[in-house]
């Protein structure tokens, strides 16, 4: 057993978290892997060589996740899946390319389905789609009988019956679920939260772009507890999302609650507010519903992230609870895999874990505060 560990990859305004599980497993949420960090006169950091150096081999020699999730089919999410990932049989990955596996995919359809209805996805959404099909008709002809490099996970049903026959590698909205990579892991449990189903009344900008991301709630294992730390993944979903979100969860608000929240769309104001800040200003209105959805704080701070150089991360947050918990702690340090080729450049750290680092402790009550103060570090 190792301590659970969350990494966030400094990639500017775009998302790429590292989820080690305590069981030892490697979820990788988003990628966002620049060419620019190619040219060493750039100042853009390298994370696909961080993550690599964060990674293990298989049998057969092979970097390799257990398991990717694409949020959402934007740019600043999937960015250098195609150069850097094995996409297709695993029986194709070649030495000198060198890519890294990905042993399942989780997938959500509806997602896809409703972004590129409006909008024209980029290369590597792309690429990533259609190996979630190639993978979905692979489990198809094989009866289910399907292993690493070609599992999927589903995240949410598609529409007009299209995930009939895949009840067993689907996962419905509001579900809570336990494996990864078909393996079922006591380390994590996941709630998938959205992407929401439609209503009657919803127009083609609710359900397209954005909105149409994966949220999921994970809740990872720690000195003994099961429930030790819990991580809000919201994608890009905006102010309608997270208002539905609260009228369909408000009577079972702990679905939502959090640890640590990986602010939606990079901290966006429209996260919380239909409003436009460039028009409206002071002016502007908050959603009570959005900011309740959002403000769920599930454990007392242990330190502040003012302290982190603030160009090195994109954001976190860290709040308080309305009971008393003895979920312990979790400190926010640098990485130093490579601390000495850093430290000859004099840079700061290229990227910041949190790690747990105390048993459990008696965490004094506090009040649930109202809307949320969301910190952002870019």
């Amino acid at each position: 057993m190792r301590n659970a560990k969350i990494t966030f990859f400094p990639v500017g305004n775009g998302d790429m978290t590292l989820v080690i599980t305590e069981s030892g497993r490697w979820l990788l949420i988003d990628a966002n892997i620049r060419t620019a960090a190619d040219d060493p006169d750039d100042a853009t950091p390298d994370v696909a060589r961080l993550l690599r150096e964060r990674l293990s081999h298989d049998a057969d020699g092979r970097l390799y996740v257990d398991a990717l999730l694409v949020t959402h089919p934007d740019k600043d999410h999937c960015t250098g899946l195609r150069k850097h990932f094995h996409l297709g049989p695993p029986d194709t990955w070649s030495d000198s390319a060198d890519k890294i596996i990905i042993r399942e995919i989780w997938s959500s359809p509806m997602v896809f389905r409703r972004a590129s209805r409006r909008n024209v996805l980029c290369d590597d959404a792309r690429a990533f789609n259609a190996e979630a099909r190639r993978r979905v008709r692979l489990y198809r002809a094989a009866g289910g009988a399907v292993a690493d490099g070609d599992r999927i996970l589903i995240l949410g049903e598609d529409e007009d019956g299209r995930t009939e026959g895949l009840e067993a590698i689907l996962v419905r909205v509001d579900q809570e679920f336990t494996r990864i990579n078909g393996i079922e892991d006591e380390s994590m449990t996941g709630r998938l939260l959205g992407p929401l189903p439609s209503d009657d009344g919803d127009d083609d900008e609710t359900l397209t772009k954005n909105n149409s991301s994966t949220i999921l709630r994970l809740s990872l294992a720690g000195a003994g507890l099961p429930d030790k730390c819990r991580l809000l993944i919201g994608g890009d979903a905006e102010v309608a999302i997270w208002e539905r979100l609260w009228q369909r969860h408000e009577s079972r608000s702990d679905r939502l609650s959090y640890d640590i929240l990986l602010a939606p769309h990079h901290c966006s104001w429209h996260s919380l507010s239909y409003d436009s800040w460039s028009e409206h200003g002071e002016e502007a209105e908050v959603c009570g519903d959005a900011c309740s959805a959002l403000g769920r704080l599930a454990t007392a701070p242990q330190s502040s992230p003012a302290a982190i150089p603030s160009r090195t991360m994109t954001t976190i947050r860290r709040a308080s609870a309305p009971s008393a918990s003895t979920r312990g702690s979790w400190m926010l340090q640098p990485d130093r895999s490579s601390a000495s080729a850093r430290n000859r450049r004099n840079r700061p750290p290229e990227s910041w874990s949190l790690r747990l680092v105390a048993t459990a402790s008696a965490v004094a009550p506090r009040a649930c505060p109202g809307p949320p103060s969301v910190d952002r570090v870019p």
